[in-house]
């Protein structure tokens, strides 16, 4: 936790009840974000995502598996995020697994939606290559860099990014088999399916602070909080997921007004996030 003065905690509540954070921002303004691709050779696909002095990594690594029995249509797809104990104090030791998990789990139930796969803003349908033998399953990692504060945010941001990185080897299946047989398959080395991300949601974390809501808290503003509603948006305007954390209730009606605020400030967030992207992507192939 920050050790702030009473002075500053004044000062950042008074200027968040004015509008006028202590960086110039307004409630609902993000800081500027910027988007690097590729830039882990190894995976199938990686970007760097900085929003201020927050900086976070994703990456994501396709293999071959098979589907479960229960969900014999579908890939798996797991998330795993990894707290740098250098990005911030509080990381070393217990403070930076308990932060992963936290972080891992609320990505999870922002993007892949429920148990059942319902309401998943990635699609495990699209990994299937044969049903009931052969699926890709997807590994995607998050790395903490440097953080002040909106984590969350950030790295939704940073593995929407990948995924429009990641290209999935095509694979041919050599023979037909029946029964419990697995089918033998051919990977190809120079063909690539690019990753369909249009329907990848960004998060929109909404953090109180006193009386009023803002978007991409820094830690400062974040050790002032009551709560925080996460919620994920695609860009249809449709919620895949809502996570909150902080031990304050929140009235129903506020949790609405949280969603439609997210749902208004998501369309700018998409924008913006996709013409990052495209010019990292753009730059990648000039380089």
């Amino acid at each position: 936790m920050l050790g702030l003065s009473v002075g500053e905690k004044h000062f950042i509540q008074g200027g968040i009840a004015q509008d006028l954070r202590s960086d110039g921002r307004k409630r609902l303004t993000y800081r500027p974000i910027y988007v690097e691709t590729g830039v882990i050779p190894q995976a199938h696909g990686s970007a760097r995502v900085r929003l201020g002095a927050t900086d976070v990594i994703a990456s994501v690594k396709a293999e071959l598996g098979k589907p479960s029995a229960l969900q014999p249509d579908k890939g798996k797809i797991a998330i795993y995020v990894d707290c740098s104990p250098t990005a911030a104090p509080m990381f070393e030791g217990r403070g930076g697994e308990e932060l992963s998990t936290e972080l891992s789990v609320a990505l999870q139930r922002c993007l892949l939606g429920g148990k059942s796969g319902a309401g998943a803003g990635i699609d495990p349908s699209s990994l299937v290559v044969v049903e009931g033998k052969v699926c890709w399953d997807l590994y995607i990692d998050g790395l903490v860099i440097s953080s002040d504060g909106n984590l969350l945010d950030a790295l939704a941001a940073a593995i929407k990014a990948a995924l429009s990185n990641t290209g999935i080897p095509k694979v041919n299946v050599a023979t037909e088999t029946s029964g419990d047989e697995q089918p033998e398959v051919n990977i190809s080395d120079e063909e690539f399916l690019q990753f369909d991300t249009s329907g990848v949601p960004v998060i929109v974390t909404l953090t109180k602070v006193g009386k009023h809501y803002i978007v991409d808290a820094t830690s400062e503003e974040e050790s002032q909080m009551s709560s925080a509603v996460s919620i994920s948006v695609n860009r249809k305007g449709h919620i895949c997921g809502l996570t909150k954390r902080g031990g304050a209730g929140l009235d129903p009606s506020i949790i609405l007004d949280m969603i439609s605020v997210a749902k208004h400030v998501s369309e700018q967030l998409i924008n913006k996030l996709d013409s990052e992207i495209a010019a990292a992507e753009a730059s990648d192939e000039e380089s």
